[in-house]
Parts: structure tokens; sequence; C-alpha cells
């Protein structure tokens, strides 16, 4: 929950603000990232959970589940507690390995990863005991026994559920939209946009394009500043403003420097509330939202895009295939999709470098093609990603999940055990069980 700086906090937030009508919700949180006196929706630590569960059992318990060591005070409560898993990433490898082999955890890891990757050799688990954090990991989701032991697991694609299920057979999974953004079009928009470009100094002539959220490589922002620099001896009066905190372990000023950017670019670090970011991506022409290697997530910068009515240049996913794209190399949408109106332009990997600059090029240079794009992207994300469709799917899924039974499955030790054994330890001095303990 806010005010962590993650995207999933203010997904979370809004959720809860949005469900508050209709159902009675605890929220819990580790305090020891979020503080409960600056959290919102009046949460709880985490901690909390089990005694208040125990004098009065929740229907459901809903995790909101990603990538990130934010989340790793979730994973005892997933299998313990079986319950919703709205699952932010479908690649949770990076997380779960960092929490377990930073604390020394070598064979709990190596249980996990034999489980959850039971097509894979075991062996292969070495590699990151050895401490070779590499793209390997994104082979290896790590998702398959979150999917299996939950009641129900939600996504946020369709294409992806599919996936989940055919990598967890067996598992109950569901897609659920996205809802991220804030209509924003007509004079609030140009207001947004007079606004962002008076704070930085640009002129109301110039071309934006904005890079929203975390930046890190695998936002591809030095395949981003490569093509905004050769873009500039066609287009002298494109910008780039790259709105979000830097990774500490990524360059960003560096790169900047040595492609001679340090006029043409605008670094606003992290953006402290929702009306500003909002007011960021509105006030740019073209909002780019590359990602690779992926953990097959929907990013909510693009979802935010989509809602001001921007146009938008993407990467070629998997999970996403199923949005109609114009492809810059022809400028077509693929003939799968070639009935509806293209919300994005889409580059494909294997053709990166080309076809970004290509698409930052057209887009520069055709208001005409902007105006289209964003006129279809904002029906899509009324159609798709508003907060309308988002809470019917979650009253969905939500009474789905309270009456799925707990899926029977075979999980490793650690994942089983409920501290029980180490309790009974300190207690046994004192002529006490955990079982005594827990009926006091």
């Amino acid at each position: 929950m806010p005010p962590s700086r993650t995207g999933v906090a203010a997904y979370s937030a809004e959720m809860v603000a949005s469900l508050a009508a209709d159902h009675s919700i605890d929220v819990f949180v580790d305090e020891s990232i979020t503080p409960l006196q600056t959290s919102s929706a009046g949460a709880r630590s985490a901690h909390d959970f089990l005694w208040l569960n125990h004098l009065n059992p929740y229907d459901l318990t809903v995790y909101q589940l990603g990538n990130s060591g934010a989340h790793d005070y979730q994973w005892p409560y997933v299998f313990r507690f079986p319950g919703l898993v709205v699952l932010h990433d479908a690649h949770l490898h990076h997380a779960r390995a960092a929490t377990l082999l930073l604390r020394g955890r070598a064979n709990d890891y190596r249980a996990e990863f034999a489980a959850s990757q039971p097509d894979t050799s075991a062996d292969m688990a070495e590699l990151a005991v050895a401490g070779f954090d590499s793209h390997l990991y994104y082979s290896w989701p790590m998702t398959r026994l979150v999917a299996l032991a939950s009641r129900l697991t939600a996504v946020h694609s369709p294409l992806l559920a599919e996936s989940l299920r055919a990598d967890a057979p067996g598992a109950r999974v569901e897609p659920i939209r996205l809802a991220h953004g804030t209509r924003v079009e007509g004079e609030a928009a140009a207001a947004a946009a007079a606004r962002v470009r008076a704070r930085h100094r640009l002129d109301p002539q110039d071309v934006v394009f904005g890079v929203f959220g975390g930046l890190t490589a695998e936002k591809r922002i030095p395949q981003v500043l490569s093509a905004f620099a050769a873009l500039l001896p066609y287009v002298p009066a494109a910008r780039l403003v790259l709105a979000g905190e830097a990774a500490p372990y990524y360059d960003l000023r560096g790169d900047i420097d040595r492609l001679g950017l340090r006029d043409r670019v605008v670094v606003t670090g992290f953006v402290e509330n929702d009306e500003l970011f909002t007011e960021y991506v509105a006030g740019c022409d073209v909002s780019i939202n590359l990602r690779w290697p992926t953990a097959r997530e929907v990013s909510g910068p693009w979802v935010r895009a989509l809602a001001a009515a921007r146009p938008t240049i993407t990467m070629d996913l998997a999970h996403t295939a199923d949005v109609p794209a114009l492809d810059p190399r022809t400028w077509t949408v693929p003939q799968t999709l070639s009935e509806r109106e293209p919300v994005t332009v889409s580059i494909d990997i294997l053709d990166e470098d080309h076809s970004l600059r290509t698409a930052m090029r057209r887009l520069a240079t055709d208001p005409a093609l902007r105006e289209r794009l964003g006129r279809a992207a904002a029906s899509y994300w009324e159609r798709e990603h508003s907060m309308r469709p988002a809470i019917e799917d979650y009253r969905r899924v939500l009474a789905t999940a309270r009456h799925c039974p707990v899926p029977p499955v075979t999980l490793p030790v650690h994942l089983r055990t409920s501290g029980g054994e180490g309790l009974n330890q300190l207690l046994e001095p004192f002529g006490l069980s955990a079982n005594v303990w827990s009926k006091i």
C-alpha cells in the first residue's frame, strides 16, 4: 500500500477503496516497508492476521503478489492460508531466489526450484546458489506452486491465464482487467501538457516522448536513448522526459552524457503522487513502454497512457499478442487482428533498433497518426482497463474463489510446516506445547 513506491501499491489502494462498499476489508502490510502510521486504508501489521483470523476467520484471503522483495512477507501466508492470489508478475524467481539465498536458505531454494520447475534439471538451481543471477531466471518463473496451492489465481491477461494453466495443470486461473489510469482529455490534457512544459522549460511546439515508472535496463532505456539521439537530426524539436526513479544498478546519467543528450532529456526522479504522475503522462505526445526481458506483466504506465489518450510504443510480447498493434516495418496490423483499430505501435525485439527508430520518427512527424492512435487507445482503455470492468471482474473472482476448495498439492517441507516445532522447543521447559498454547 502507499506510500510504498510501487505500481502495485497504488493499484491495491484503488481496488480496496472501490470494493469497500461491497466487502468488509482488512488490509495487512509489512510494516518494515509500509509504516502503519503512514499507510493508507488503515492497514494493520501482517503479524496481526494470525490472531484476527483465529478469532473470526476471514471468508477469503486476497494476496497482491509480484516479483519484488516488497512482497516477501506474504509467502508464508500464501501456502498456509490459501486464497485468491492476484499475480502482477507471472515470474517470481528473482524475488524468491533473493529472499531465500540472502538468508542462507539454499536447500529451501533448491526444494522450491525442483517443485516449481519439474521439467527442468534440478541442477540448474546451482547457478543461482553459486551467485549467477542472470536472465536465465526468466526461463524458470517459479509461479507454479503459488498457482497450484491457491484457491484461485488471477492475472491481467487472458493469454497469460492460458499459459499459466498450461504451466500448472489443475490450477484455477482467471483473467481480470487491470484498473489503472485516469481519463484525461480535451482541456484537461492541454492544461497538463502546459504545466509539464512550463515546469521543465519545454517549448509548446516540442514533440515530447515520455518513459514512465522505474527506469531500468529492462525497460530498454539505453535503447530508447540511442533511438532518441538518432531522431534529433530529423526532428530537432524532439524532447524526452524520463519520469521515474533510476535503478541503482543503471548509470542513467552516464548514458545521457555519453550520447550528448543532457539538454534534450528531462529526468524527474521519483514522481511523488498519482496526480502528478498522470499529469506527466498526459503532458507527453508519445509514451514509450518497452520491456525485455519481461516478467509477463501488463505495464501499469502503459495502461495509464491509454487512459490519457496517448499514442504508445510497446514491445510485441506473447501475453499481449491480442492487443491490436501496428508493426512499424509495414505499418499494418497482424491479419488476425486486422478488423480492430490499432491502439499502439509494437516493436519486435528481433528488430528493436530499426523498428524503434522508425516508430519514433513516424510518430514525431505524423500528428494525424498520433491523434488516431490516441482516440483508439482511450476507447480500448475504457473497455478493457477502466475501473468499472475491473470491479466487475473482481466481484466475479472473489465470489468464485470463496467457494473454491483448498487444492491438494504436495509442497516442499519448509512450506508446509507451521512454525509449531520451534514454538514447542521454547515451551517445553515450562511443560507446555504449541497445541496447548493454541487453546488458550
